[in-house]
């Protein structure tokens, strides 16, 4: 008999929500910028007004799974280790219940999300109807009468629709003192029978000073020797433009050589309708291999991020940048915003191809410097 894996030998293995280099969401001590939010959670515990189906949405890594991670220590917790004035849901860092979750070994707790190909050395591309089987086991279990279980799917935006349809059905018959916890970048693409059985918790991006404060405790805990100091004011306003609100992206863009990713991308941009086609191919290669797999969704943000401010700025949005404006004037011509609106589609639909049937991700990248280049042409 083939014998189980250890805990130490599992935790080593990647994880497709963890920012190479620090720690996972379920490790982060506080929670900033979103109080509001997580004392209306602790209120609705306390008064025993809980819904048991929560969908967090809100844009990537401004805090929606260290908050769901919270909300799964708090009520695992004994009730006396609780808040007893139901303003937080900050639990002792020595507790079993936060011990146990940190170490995913809470018999209360299950976790949903992509899996790891260790033959294929890649995520799987999406979460498939084999992990949301679990649930049956997991919700047939009895516990303590007073005990809470919580299942976490993050990130549901990655549910396959066998797996969406598998969930429905939990959803929509839970067991008594059940949490299930949805994590969404984009809500709107779940199945609409799924979105009515939660309560959405919409987050917003963060602003500057607890953009800074969870940037700082990041950085403290990060796996690898960095200092944890901010970078310089020069790199920081940078960073911050760039981030959007977004500690994982700040951190991806600080780490991982993301200012001067880019510099390279604005300038191939910038040069339409002629573009370098040699920076192309070496850009793709960088990015194509399955080691690049973070600087290659880092270059999608970033991709996406420019496309959308230059349509923003071509729209007239109040607050949008002088450069972005003179750029989006020379290549989006006068009634051609809904042409870059559904090339941002196209980019977005082709990605997620990619991703979900293992396609070439450098002929990706190169199409989609053509589509660019295409379009600039018409405009010019």
């Amino acid at each position: 008999m083939a014998r189980a894996p250890a805990l130490q030998e599992m935790e080593v293995l990647p994880e497709a929500d963890r920012l190479e280099g620090f720690l996972h969401p379920r490790h982060t001590q506080n929670l900033y910028g979103h109080e509001a939010v997580e004392r209306g959670l602790a209120e609705a515990f306390a008064t025993g007004r809980m819904h048991h189906g929560w969908l967090i949405a809100g844009a990537e890594g401004i805090g929606k799974a260290t908050l769901a991670y919270r909300l799964a220590r708090y009520a695992l917790s004994e009730p006396h280790e609780r808040d007893p004035f139901a303003q937080s849901l900050a639990t002792a860092e020595d507790s079993p219940a936060t011990r146990q979750v940190r170490a995913l070994s809470h018999p209360g707790l299950l976790i949903l999300r992509r899996t790891y190909d260790t033959k294929a050395k890649r995520f799987t591309a999406s979460i498939a109807i084999d992990e949301v089987r679990r649930l049956r086991n997991f919700l047939g279990l009895r516990g303590a009468d007073a005990a809470w279980r919580v299942v976490i799917v993050d990130t549901a935006d990655d549910l396959n629709p066998n797996a969406a349809n598998a969930l429905l059905k939990s959803l929509e018959e839970p067991p008594a003192r059940t949490l299930f916890l949805l994590l969404a970048s984009e809500p709107g693409r779940l199945l609409p029978t799924i979105r009515s059985r939660c309560r959405t918790l919409d987050l917003a991006a963060l602003s500057s000073e607890p953009l800074r404060q969870a940037v700082r405790q990041a950085l403290t805990a990060s796996t690898e020797e960095v200092t944890d100091s901010l970078p310089a004011p020069s790199e920081w306003a940078v960073l911050e433009r760039l981030a959007e609100g977004s500690v994982r992206r700040l951190l991806g863009l600080r780490g991982g050589g993301g200012i001067a990713l880019y510099k390279r991308l604005n300038d191939l941009v910038g040069s339409l309708p002629k573009l370098d086609w040699t920076a192309v191919h070496t850009l793709s290669d960088e990015l194509g291999g399955t080691a690049a797999e973070q600087r290659f969704e880092l270059f999608f943000e970033l991709l996406l991020t420019l496309l959308s401010r230059l349509i923003r700025a071509r729209a007239g949005a109040p607050g949008s940048d002088l450069e972005d404006a003179k750029l989006a004037a020379r290549l989006i011509p006068e009634g051609a915003l809904a042409t870059w609106a559904e090339l941002w589609e196209t980019i977005v639909a082709e990605k997620a191809d990619v991703m979900l049937l293992n396609l070439d991700r450098k002929s990706l990248i190169v199409g989609i410097f053509q589509r660019l280049e295409a379009a600039a042409r018409r405009a010019a």
